[in-house]
């Protein structure tokens, strides 16, 4: 499938060094889009996934850049147009770690610091690409969450702010299908790769949690990257071209 050949100029992925965001920059690549992505630290890690896109034929931008700060990341698309010409998709799929904390334990400063590290990222990012997604008539993707249909306890700290960023995927596709532009959301469930990985290498997650966590899913395993990439490139794709505000949870079937 060459989904994206024929689209002008490139798509740009937030949290490309992430386990989720290689690998829809590695879908979008193989389907025949160009891929800017941005980076917060690993610089080793942006070279590897250059090499890899690159290798597959895409021209491939990398940047690294605080999405915590507007300026920087309204510069970060700039530097997308001057370097493509045209932004066709825009997917966020970055987001600070989550500890794992009881909602009673999560102290102000943590939660404000959690809303503006996800959910005001998200904004400063798709402010400044809206312009120049009217004019591709273009798409929105977000990664955000199935926790935010079925709570996990001590998930508040992500279903919260993945819950800003699916109430402003609503309002944007309200807002901005007028210019065709499309906007949705995926909600990835417990996966191999991302935020889980981190989880269980820290030992927030034990075998016991990650059984009960498993037994909780119809499928009775977990998910990873590239279940979440495949949904990320359909909602992005013409084949979706008459979905918008909606958001795709692949979990499992977890919030059945």
């Amino acid at each position: 499938m060459q989904d994206f050949a024929d689209r002008p100029g490139a798509a740009l992925v937030a949290g490309g060094t992430g386990g989720i965001g290689r690998a829809v920059c590695r879908v979008l690549a193989e389907r025949g889009s160009d891929v800017a992505f941005m980076f917060r630290r690993s610089g080793a890690a942006a070279a590897a996934l250059t090499t890899e896109l690159s290798a597959l034929g895409a021209k491939v931008l990398s940047l690294q850049v605080d999405l915590g700060d507007s300026a920087a990341a309204a510069g970060g698309v700039d530097a997308v147009i001057e370097s493509f010409g045209a932004l066709h998709t825009l997917v966020y799929a970055a987001g600070p770690h989550v500890p794992m904390l009881h909602l009673s334990r999560v102290t102000p400063a943590q939660f404000r610091d959690q809303l503006v590290g996800d959910a005001g990222a998200f904004f400063n990012l798709v402010r400044p690409a809206l312009p120049r997604l009217r004019e591709s008539r273009g798409s929105i993707v977000a990664v955000t969450t199935a926790a935010t249909r079925r709570f996990p306890v001590r998930d508040g700290l992500s279903a919260g702010p993945k819950g800003a960023i699916e109430a402003l995927v609503r309002g944007l596709a309200a807002e901005e299908g007028r210019f065709g532009v499309r906007v949705n959301a995926v909600g990835p469930g417990m996966l191999t790769d991302g935020t889980a990985a981190r989880l269980i290498g820290s030992g927030a997650l034990d075998e016991h949690a990650l059984s009960f966590a498993r037994n909780n899913i119809p499928l009775r395993r977990f998910g990873d990257a590239e279940d979440i990439a495949e949904a990320v490139a359909f909602l992005a794709s013409d084949r979706a071209d008459f979905v918008s505000g909606q958001t795709l949870d692949v979990d499992g079937g977890y919030g059945a």
